[in-house]
């Protein structure tokens, strides 16, 4: 597989190559590949959804990797893999704009990792969950990956440390019309102590009512130890919260409840789009840290109504989201209505 992307935006431009033998089935042998990934931009930090300080920050990083495996062995793969990763980011004040209170700290990393990946085979068929009228594959068994890796400062690194990245996930036949999807991830550096160390978890409930109505719950929780840059778990808008601006709120924890009922119809335009609609309630925060939002710091609900199209002549799946919000709590001048449109692979 080979890939390459190129963006020029306002704030900054990125490009990214990769070339790869991916594990591209359960019972692959091997798998090897390479990127690299070059930006140069503005990172803007938000309050209260208005932008406070900016900083230019430049990211170099590539990974090289070679991996192997049995293949599935009685309805398991396990998957090994080595390689060196490399990721150098600066960061530089922009002195026509307004300074952030702390800046990032320039951190180079050149270390070599092993990984480890563990996999279930178990997965199911479905339709009108997450995208509408088509097949979908629920992964329904264990999934696992450890990662790894020590960054030497004789290779180049701005210091020794650990580099170290855990994930895993489940999901769980409730009823014969409800599953329940859970996911966990663990990640950080560690040299005198814990640095940008994080952890966070979601579980979504998936309920058939039916051909055509779903009811959907997701929870998620994340914190983040002594993080890169300040706030660095954000939500409002397209981040969760979506009766409030775009990054509303900024932490160093972040929780968010959503409940939606989701409506499939078997409206189909001239053979191209299929239609669906949803209901949904939010509530959420994000807090701690040194970018609390002060002028409305608690936690924060909105209701709100939205339509979903899914372009059927795409291999893609993604679902185009227009949503009409209404915040309930609007202290500090927020807008009584919200319309937020975005595309996601899910509904």
């Amino acid at each position: 597989v080979v890939s390459y992307s190129y963006a020029n935006q306002d704030d900054g431009n990125n490009q990214a190559l990769s070339l790869a033998r991916p594990f591209y089935a359960l019972d692959t042998r091997w798998a090897a590949g390479s990127s690299v990934s070059a930006s140069d931009g503005i990172d803007p930090l938000y309050n209260a959804g208005n932008i406070v300080a900016e900083y230019t920050h430049r990211r170099n990083a590539g990974e090289v990797f070679g991996g192997w495996s049995r293949g599935l062995v009685r309805g398991w793969t396990r998957r090994y893999s080595v390689g060196v990763l490399y990721e150098d980011d600066d960061y530089e004040l922009r002195p026509d704009r307004t300074a952030p209170v702390r800046l990032p700290s320039d951190l180079t990393r050149v270390a070599p990792f092993l990984r480890f990946e563990l996999i279930e085979d178990a997965f199911r068929k479905d339709t009108n969950l997450n995208q509408i009228g088509r097949i979908e594959d629920v992964t329904m068994g264990w999934q696992s990956t450890v990662q790894l890796g020590y960054a030497l400062g004789a290779l180049g690194s701005t210091r020794d440390m650990w580099l170290y990245n855990a994930s895993v996930s489940n999901g769980y036949d409730v009823t014969k019309d409800s599953i329940l999807l859970t996911s966990a991830s663990f990640g950080g550096r560690y040299a005198d102590g814990s640095e940008n160390q994080t952890l966070g978890g979601t579980a979504r409930y998936y309920h058939r009512q039916g051909r055509h109505i779903l009811y959907y719950a997701a929870a998620s929780a994340d914190i983040v130890r002594d993080p890169d840059v300040p706030g660095a778990l954000l939500l409002g808008g397209d981040t969760g919260l979506r009766g409030y601006p775009l990054r509303y709120q900024a932490g160093e924890k972040r929780a968010l409840l959503t409940l939606e009922g989701r409506a499939y119809s078997d409206w189909y335009p001239l053979r191209l789009i299929r239609v669906g609609a949803a209901v949904f309630y939010d509530v959420g925060r994000a807090w701690g840290g040194e970018n609390q939002n002060t002028v409305n710091p608690g936690w924060l609900h909105d209701v709100g109504f939205g339509l979903r199209f899914l372009n059927a002549r795409t291999a893609f799946g993604h679902v185009l989201h227009a949503d009409v919000a209404f915040p309930l709590n609007r202290e500090g001048g927020i807008k009584s209505v919200q319309f937020v449109l975005r595309t996601k692979v899910a509904l």
